[in-house]
This record gives structure tokens, C-alpha cells and sequence, in this order.
């Protein structure tokens, strides 16, 4: 009998429609080991946020085919273990669109007038009304990150406050952005200076973690108005209650923290009027609890019954017969997807891609996906391989496969953008062994690794110490490093560093000033 386990409070509407097609055991929230003597029983599990699926309980999930989480965000559940394994993970993406952004701008309307403040004085019996003098948002600019379906209902309501809106998101479509009223803002850099109120509707991934920070919010207009409801951690607390100590930040609205089973820990709760501060509550409805119960219910019985999810995160929701002969070739296609991208400027117009040696003889549509992931996930936050294709569609960006005779297994990506081209090759040489092999002119042999430092600079001595001694001294460390040498002998060659962790800005900026060496970056793959 196929079995189905349902933790943390979820609607009863998710037990009748599971209940149709598996036996469902309806628990309450379980800690690890707990949850890892029973999993092995069940085919499904649905959770919402307090259940933590970890390697460990996957490791234990014998029978598990699918991983389902009520909501939107996925942080509690280890992806990478799951595919791995073989198990599909979906969400809702959509079932609370409203309620987040209803909450977004009940967050700020709340902030801009001192609602909170008001409401508790006035229970006290106290008449202060001069105390609570407020703000308009008419007239004002509301900066969006991430303009998908919550950030975009906010621009539309905040538009109709009579609020000028601006918007980064480096893969949404500037006509469409224009078109509903709002303005395109091409580079980040020039966004944080523009807004009387930020709001943020991206997931919190490695670069999205600690986006707004000391460093970003001294570019911002002082007496700028920050709202969070989206994921604790991508703001810096610490330095977010700085700026509200100092005046830099005028107020905030925070829905979601850093840690959330620590709320105590907080630096924000000392702050009375400042500080607007909710317990995640923005898909916290009647409405919203229904329709990510019933939407992740369904897909649970969609994959039990050998159907495909709508909202698969991972890489089981391709064919498996399609996926088997290119599987140790994916994540090569994604790395060289994403370097090149990282590396290219400008809007890209096209992706080309050229493979050699066996790939010749496979059917390489899988890592079409891959390079398309790399591609848009460089520049846009929730890309995964199923959603990849789709959104390269909506922005009119397709693939172009052609083939080389060469005994070399390869794969080469060619972005051509607005401002000029960047080809970026890498090859495999063994089953998880990759390589970047070449980088427009340069030929190289690097290892992939999640961090890399690319130093483009004139070929003279003094060169690599001088970067060493930045590095150095601002406490990164060094695993590796190769000099790529320009195959036109000319006398230009590209640093390439591997290091531990992400460089900030600062850091490039100090290397970028270096006599000889062009702009550095920053590779996070």
C-alpha cells in the first residue's frame, strides 16, 4: 500500500485529496531522528516550513518519491541529497501571491503611519497623537528586487497608491516593465540611491544572502524605508539596526529573520517606533493555507501516479531515459553556461552551443537545460532545471545546438549580448572531473570551483604578488591559481584564482586599481 506522510499543520484539504490514491499518516512536526525512524515507510511527505528534510532523513527514505512543501520557499529541505537520490521536490510557487503581497504593503502602509505604535498607546489609555505623525507614500519611489508574481502585484497596487516604482531584476523583460508603468533599472549599483522605500521578492540563495548590508545601505537615500517579506538572512540585522540607530534607515517593516527559533537574538526588537515586526505571517491566510495544501496535494498524486509535477524543483522531473546518457555532462554544461554569462556584459540575444567527441552521438536536450540555467540563474534568483526553458521563452532567449568532429568531449557556449560576444569551453575528463579549457582567447585548464577570481591584466612581472597581497590583506585565502595565456600572443593574460570564499566589491575594486590590470570578477558557480 503506497503510504504518505503529512507533517506540520497543513490544511485537512491536502489529507483528502492524498487520502484518494495512499494511506496518509497526519503527524505533527518531528525532529530529525525522530522522523528518520519512520520515513522509511513512505512514499511522500508533505511538509511546511518548521519540518527540516535533511540529507540524514533522505538517506533514511528508502521508498520516498517526492518531497512536497507547502509554500513557496524550499530552505528546509536539502535539494541536492534529494536529487541525488533520485526524489522529486515541488512547491506552490503561486498559492500565495496575494497574501504576500497584500502583507508587503500592509507592512508598509502600517510603517509609513506608526499604526503599531498608535494602536498600543491608545490602548493604554493614552491620547498621543502628535506622537504618531506619519508619512505619505504618495509620490514616493518604491524599489522592487525581483519583479515575479508577488514583486509584480506590489508594483501594480503600490502604482495605484500613486507610488513611482523601480525595479531590478536583471532578467525581466524591460518592455513589459515599462509597459505596466514602472522603470527598468539596468545595474544594482544605480538602484539603491533612487528609493524612499525597498522591498525584496527574491528566495534567499548564496547571492541573495546578506544583499542588503552595511556596504549597500550607506548608497541608499538617508532615510530610506526597508520592507522584508520574503526570507530571514537576506538582510544583515546587525547592520540593518545600525543604520536605524544612525538615521541612515528611517524605518523598517521585517516579516522574516535570520533566525527565526531565536527571535530574542534579534538586534531589531529594541526598537519601538523604528521597527515594524511581524512572525512571518505574509502567507499566513485562510485563502493562501488552502491553496498550497490543495496544489502540492495534487502533485503528490500526480507522481504517484506516474504523472509529471507542475512545480518540480530538481533535475528528476526530465525524462530519465533522455537524462542517463548526458547525466555526468550536466553540471560541466551548467558551469560553462554560467562563467560565460558572468563574464559577458549587455542583454544576451543569443546562446550558441557547440559540443565534439561522444556528445555528437546523444541526444544533448538535457544540456540545453543545464546551459540555460547557468545562463539565466547567473542573473536571476529561483532558477531551476525545470523552469529554465520557460523563462528563457518569456524573454526570448533560445538555444542553438551545432556539432564539431574533434575526440575531445566538450562542450563550448557562445553568448552573444548587446555590448559583444564570450565563448567559454570546458570538457570532461573524467566522470566528475571538469575542466574550462578555454575562455575566448585564452586557452586554460582550470578546475571548476564555487568561487574564482578572473583578473584580466597586461602580462608583466609583479603582477600575480600584487593580487596575493589584496587577497592577503583582506583575509581570503588562495586554494589555486593558473596564468591563461592568449592564443594571439599578445600581451594580455587572465588571472585565474580559486578561492574560498565570495569576494565582496570592495575587495574587486581594490585588485580593478592595480596599474595593468583591467576589471576583476568575481566567478560564484
Amino acid at each position: 500500500m503506497t503510504k504518505v506522510l503529512i507533517t506540520d499543520k497543513i490544511n485537512d484539504l491536502a489529507v483528502d485529496i492524498v487520502a484518494r490514491v495512499a494511506e496518509v499518516d497526519n503527524l505533527p512536526t518531528m525532529e530529525e531522528d525522530k522522523l528518520c525512524e519512520i520515513i522509511g515507510q513512505y512514499d511522500a511527505i508533505l511538509v511546511r516550513s518548521q519540518t527540516k528534510v535533511t540529507a540524514k532523513i533522505i538517506e533514511k527514505a528508502e521508498n520516498l518519491k517526492v518531497i512536497a512543501r507547502a509554500g513557496v520557499g524550499v530552505d528546509n529541505i536539502d535539494i541536492a541529497a534529494a536529487t541525488a537520490k533520485g526524489i522529486i521536490v515541488v512547491n506552490s510557487p503561486d498559492g500565495n501571491t496575494h497574501a504576500a503581497a497584500e502583507h508587503t504593503i500592509a507592512m508598509m502602509m502600517a510603517m509609513s503611519r506608526n499604526i503599531p505604535m498608535a494602536n498600543a498607546s491608545i490602548k493604554q489609555g493614552l491620547w498621543e497623537r502628535s506622537k504618531f505623525t506619519g508619512v505619505e507614500v504618495f509620490n514616493k519611489t518604491l524599489g522592487i528586487i525581483g519583479l515575479g508574481k508577488i514583486g509584480s502585484h506590489v508594483a501594480n497596487v503600490a502604482m495605484a497608491l500613486g507610488m513611482k516604482v523601480v525595479v531590478f531584476d536583471p532578467f525581466a523583460n524591460q518592455e513589459i516593465v515599462e509597459k505596466m508603468g514602472a522603470t527598468y533599472i539596468k545595474h544594482l549599483d544605480d538602484f539603491w540611491g533612487l528609493c524612499d522605500y525597498i522591498t525584496i521578492h527574491t528566495p534567499k540563495t548564496k547571492e541573495t544572502t546578506g544583499l542588503i548590508n552595511t556596504n549597500t545601505i550607506n548608497r541608499m537615500k538617508k532615510g530610506v524605508r526597508i520592507i522584508n517579506c520574503a526570507r530571514g538572512g537576506i538582510i544583515d540585522e546587525a547592520a540593518l539596526a545600525k543604520a536605524l540607530e544612525d538615521g541612515q534607515v528611517a524605518q523598517c517593516a521585517i516579516d522574516v529573520f535570520e533566525d527565526e527559533k531565536n527571535i530574542a537574538s534579534s538586534p531589531l526588537l529594541k526598537f519601538e517606533k523604528q521597527a515594524i515586526l511581524t512572525p512571518h505571517l505574509g502567507a499566513s491566510t485562510d485563502e493562501a493555507q488552502i491553496n498550497v495544501a490543495v496544489d502540492v496535494a495534487q502533485q503528490v498524486v500526480d507522481v504517484l501516479e506516474g504523472r509529471n509535477a507542475t512545480s518540480a524543483i530538481n533535475i528528476p522531473a526530465l525524462k530519465p531515459q533522455k537524462l542517463e546518457a548526458v547525466k555526468d555532462y550536466m553540471p560541466l554544461a551548467e558551469n560553462v553556461a554560467s562563467i560565460a554569462c558572468q563574464i559577458s556584459k549587455g542583454a544576451i540575444k543569443e546562446i550558441s552551443v557547440i559540443t565534439s567527441g561522444e556528445l555528437n552521438e546523444k541526444d544533448v536536450s538535457p544540456l540545453e537545460i543545464a546551459i540555460l540555467k547557468g545562463v539565466i540563474s547567473s542573473n536571476m534568483l529561483g532558477i531551476n532545471y525545470v523552469n529554465a526553458p520557460l523563462v528563457a521563452k518569456q524573454r526570448g532567449i533560445e538555444v542553438e545546438t551545432s556539432k564539431v568532429n574533434s575526440n575531445e568531449n566538450s562542450i563550448s557556449v557562445r553568448l552573444v549580448t548587446s555590448e559583444g560576444e564570450t565563448l567559454v569551453k570546458g570538457t570532461l575528463i573524467a566522470k566528475d572531473i571538469r575542466r574550462i579549457t578555454k575562455i575566448n582567447n585564452y586557452t586554460a585548464s582550470i578546475e571548476a570551483k564555487e568561487f574564482m577570481l578572473f583578473v584580466p591584466h597586461i602580462d608583466k612581472p609583479n603582477m600575480v604578488a600584487q593580487v596575493a597581497s589584496v587577497l592577503g590583506a583582506d583575509n581570503i585565502n588562495i586554494s589555486g591559481m593558473q596564468v591563461a595565456q592568449n592564443t594571439d600572443k599578445s600581451d594580455k593574460s587572465i588571472m585565474i584564482i580559486s578561492i574560498d570564499t565570495k569576494v565582496q566589491q570592495t575587495t574587486l575594486d581594490k585588485i580593478s586599481k592595480i596599474d595593468g590590470v583591467d576589471e576583476a570578477i568575481c566567478i560564484s558557480l
